[in-house]
């Protein structure tokens, strides 16, 4: 019924497709602007967080490994959008406001973190144990071996969930509109509220983060096969 109304109305889909071309370059600047360093910010912030919190569940101390767990707990057990809120809309009331940038990007990099700590956890605990012997064995101390033997094998295995990790990071930017920052998705929704074409706009912004995301998964696979030949098929 739509997709009628539009094609047997010429004026219409002429509308449409000035709205369309219109609304592009707007789009583009968001994301540009907002959406990109956005996710590439808060990646980078949560990755560093993840390891952190991957190093801290598998330490000996036990202090380390109960704050870590409670972090991973709060953080995968309530939704991305309830945190966004409560960084944003809730600790202003008490005393603490952020900007709409700065909330976005320590909500996502919070998110991040605990999501990504338990792939370099596994990744981690997936390098065997003679790994760690060797090391010993050489006399590299703890820290030497983690960074010269362990980490370096564990960032190999972890490449694919840590890529879709990031992919899916493009997509849950969309839910900074909701705290307004005025990154791809926000700027659809002022358009759409200012010409009433909200599937068109929409639609327009979800083609837009499919292209990213595609591009993004080519380079995922190039990715993957570089450091395929790294890990055992065994």
């Amino acid at each position: 019924m739509y997709l009628n109304s539009i094609f047997t109305n010429p004026e219409r889909l002429e509308r449409l497709l000035d709205i369309a071309q219109s609304s592009f370059l707007p789009l583009l600047e968001g994301a540009i602007q907002y959406t990109i360093p956005l996710t590439l910010i808060s990646f980078t912030i949560g990755l560093i967080l993840a390891t952190l919190t991957a190093l801290a569940r598998i330490s000996t101390v036990k202090f380390f490994q109960i704050i870590a767990r409670i972090y991973v707990s709060i953080i995968r057990g309530t939704p991305l959008l309830v945190q966004l809120s409560i960084l944003f809309y809730g600790l202003p009331t008490v005393g603490i406001t952020l900007e709409p940038f700065t909330a976005a990007i320590l909500g996502f990099s919070l998110n991040v973190g605990a999501y990504a700590s338990e792939v370099i956890r596994a990744a981690i605990l997936s390098i065997p144990k003679g790994q760690w012997e060797a090391a010993n064995t050489i006399g590299m101390s703890y820290s030497q071996a983690l960074k010269r033997i362990i980490l370096p094998q564990a960032s190999r295995v972890s490449i694919p969930p840590l890529s879709n990790t990031f992919i899916s990071l493009v997509k849950d930017t969309s839910l900074a509109s909701f705290i307004l920052v005025t990154e791809m998705f926000r700027r659809a929704q002022e358009i759409a509220a200012f010409n009433y074409e909200f599937l068109l706009l929409y639609s327009q912004a979800g083609l837009l983060y499919w292209i990213f995301c595609f591009l993004l998964s080519l380079v995922q696979g190039r990715l993957e096969n570089r450091f395929d030949r790294y890990v055992s098929k065994a």
